[in-house]
């Protein structure tokens, strides 16, 4: 039998809507969706377990559903169920929050751990010596600026290349994601102290330091760029620090997008590393150079974590198998040794 909500009790139903209005104000239209679809598969579940969920009481919810829901993720992909897992325990907890919840966090941790399957660690992958290799090259500004075919193409290709020189540079040294870098205004540059403040992922502020080469590419794009900016008839401080110059911008100063920021890493890869190294090298390839080149420097994990802006040192535990040069000297050593005379 369907127990019916009584008129102070609001349904599962109910309740899932008000968690995910909260979700949606805190997180990003995508994780909301993405909680929603989790949502909505539990309630499938409960629904077969003959639990409607628009009309049973939230109190009534119990740990068993989700033991059964854990278990029915083991055929999603293990991506989809860690997820779906995080949508669904986190509505659990929004039900104790709001004094509604019989199952404490501690619980919904030992199921999972008791019946979820172990996500694999995923680590990172990445060309590292081809990325060195072409940041070696770009450093030239020579190497990128070709030949343009016609006098009015002229200042359009000296402008991208001083751009994806500095682009290029930024990315590599300072652990900026795409979209970050894509965002930066001429004024958020502190140019004394070499770093500027930025709201990154989730929504925290932090501070990302710039190499003294990375600003001087900076400070060489910004001076071809000046004409173009002073005609703008925008405050200098609000035009953004790296733009397009391309047909689509024309004369106006408008900011780059992570599409246009794809695109150059692309062109770039294939000028200097070959057509067979596009889509290889990533812009998010340089964020995976810059972490393991911190920890290459200093051997401090702490330090790459708080310059990484990892939120779980656990993320930037997964660097350490590139950067152990101990081990693969030791196993060259042991198994590369070349053979003597006979």
């Amino acid at each position: 039998m369907i127990p019916d909500a009584s008129a102070n009790s609001q349904t599962i139903a109910e309740l899932i809507g008000q968690y995910l209005r909260m979700v949606e104000r805190a997180r990003s239209m995508r994780t909301m969706l993405a909680y929603k679809n989790a949502l909505r598969a539990f309630c499938e579940l409960l629904e077969k377990k003959s639990l409607d969920a628009e009309r049973t009481p939230a109190d009534q919810l119990t740990d068993e559903p989700f033991k059964k829901f854990v278990e029915a993720l083991h055929d999603y992909a293990p991506a989809t169920e860690q997820l779906y897992l995080q949508a669904v325990k986190g509505f659990y907890l929004y039900l104790e929050s709001e004094g509604l919840g019989t199952v404490s966090q501690s619980r919904l941790t030992l199921l999972i751990r008791q019946r979820a399957r172990r996500p694999g660690k995923r680590l990172p992958q990445f060309p590292a010596r081809d990325i060195s290799a072409l940041l070696e090259q770009i450093q030239d500004i020579q190497h990128l600026l070709g030949t343009p075919e016609n006098p009015e193409e002229a200042l359009n290709v000296r402008l991208r290349a001083h751009r994806d020189r500095a682009f290029l540079l930024t990315l590599a040294d300072t652990g900026f994601r795409v979209h970050e870098i894509c965002n930066l205004r001429r004024g958020d540059i502190d140019w004394n102290e070499g770093r500027t403040v930025i709201i990154g992922k989730g929504n925290k502020q932090a501070v990302v330091r710039f190499t003294l080469r990375s600003m001087r590419a900076i400070k060489d794009y910004l001076a071809e760029r000046a004409a173009l900016d002073g005609a703008s008839g925008k405050q200098l401080s609000a035009l953004p620090l790296f733009a397009r110059h391309d047909k689509g911008a024309g004369k106006k100063v408008k900011p780059m997008t992570p599409t246009t920021g794809r695109n150059i890493v692309n062109e770039r890869v294939e000028q200097f590393l070959g057509a067979e190294m596009v889509g290889r090298i990533t812009p998010h390839s340089f964020r995976h150079y810059f972490v393991t080149s911190v920890l290459q420097g200093t051997g401090n994990l702490a330090v790459a974590q708080k310059l990484a802006r990892h939120e779980s040192i656990q993320v930037t535990e997964r660097y350490t198998h590139l950067t152990d040069e101990e081990l693969d000297k030791a196993y060259y050593e042991v198994f590369e040794k070349p053979e003597g005379p006979p």
